[in-house]
């Protein structure tokens, strides 16, 4: 069953993505402060990295699942009033495969 989104989910990364990245940072701290020190240069990166950073926190906070949705759903199918429409559920079903097939063959 595909279930509509709200919003993209972040990338997923892994132990070892965040090792590098936490040692790339480290190195490029290190770096800079030297270039500070050595030549009096600053960088300032504007205020589309804070943009950017406050955005990716909003998107870290918005649930995947929609809770409220799935409560009601509970209720309608505990209280035997959901009913599933067959021919919607195999039309989508194609619809995702179709998907699939088509972001392979990329």
């Amino acid at each position: 069953m595909k279930i509509e989104k709200t919003s993209s989910p972040s990338p997923a990364s892994t132990v070892g993505d965040a090792k590098a990245r936490a040692s790339t940072t480290a190195q490029t701290a290190g770096n800079k402060s030297a270039a500070t020190e050595n030549s009096g240069t600053s960088v300032h990166l504007g205020s589309t990295t804070a943009q950017l950073r406050s955005i990716e926190g909003s998107i870290a906070s918005t649930p995947v699942v929609d809770t409220h949705k799935v409560a009601e759903i509970k209720q309608a199918i505990s209280e035997g009033r959901f009913q599933v429409n067959s021919g919607v559920v195999a039309d989508r079903l194609i619809s995702s495969v179709r998907e699939l097939i088509a972001a392979s063959q990329r």
